[in-house]
């Protein structure tokens, strides 16, 4: 399972025809975009082939309302987070969202021919966290495990970070992140999500 793989199924999450109430359950919300994003690609041949200027559309219009990027970046910056000023903060998370929504523009059409199975979470009466497990399912193939970190806002469930196959994203890129920081501080670590955004990313395999 490959990196732009794994962000691929994060961004998955975010294309929904509408926006939840706060009182939500983490699982629906993950079973109805999850639903959301594997309709739109089984009728849509655009998204199938690949077509990024679409996919990217798509998830720049959709990808907010259920993703938390700035505690997103926040983790996967780690300690080093607390040395940004706000607007080098703001800079690493715009940056941080450009990227995966790039990454999953190019991974979209992996997602053709799977369906999925969410797992009831188990929430405790005011729990503000929890994890979501789901796993998706394609014809002849193990199922993938995937598990959504999610907590509550005052904007409702949103997700924060994503484990596929024992792979977490945001500890992923922390090690990255951390290796540049060491070496160039924060403007560095802004150069480098600069040059991966304006880079030609890979075709997923």
């Amino acid at each position: 399972m490959n990196l732009a793989r794994v962000s691929g199924f994060v961004l998955a999450l975010a294309f929904s025809a509408f926006a939840f109430a706060q009182e939500t359950k983490p699982e629906d919300l993950v079973r109805k975009v999850t639903e959301d994003v594997l309709a739109a690609v089984k009728s849509d041949k655009a998204l199938q082939a690949g077509d990024r200027e679409k996919a990217l559309a798509l998830a720049e219009q959709k990808v907010l309302p259920h993703i938390d990027f700035a505690e997103a970046t926040k983790l996967a910056v780690g300690k080093a987070w607390s040395t940004a000023t706000p607007e080098q903060q703001k800079k690493l998370v715009d940056g941080f969202r450009a990227m995966l929504v790039r990454i999953y523009s190019n991974a979209i059409e992996a997602y053709r021919g799977q369906t999925m199975r969410v797992q009831p979470a188990s929430t405790k009466s005011g729990a503000n966290e929890v994890t979501v497990r789901n796993q998706y399912i394609r014809p002849g193939q193990p199922p993938v495990a995937v598990d959504y970190a999610m907590h509550k806002t005052p904007q409702g469930w949103k997700i924060y970070d994503i484990t596929v196959e024992g792979m977490s994203l945001v500890l992923t890129y922390r090690a990255e992140f951390e290796q540049v920081m060491r070496q160039a501080g924060v403007e560095g670590l802004l150069k480098r999500l600069a040059e991966k955004n304006t880079a030609t990313l890979p075709r997923s395999g």
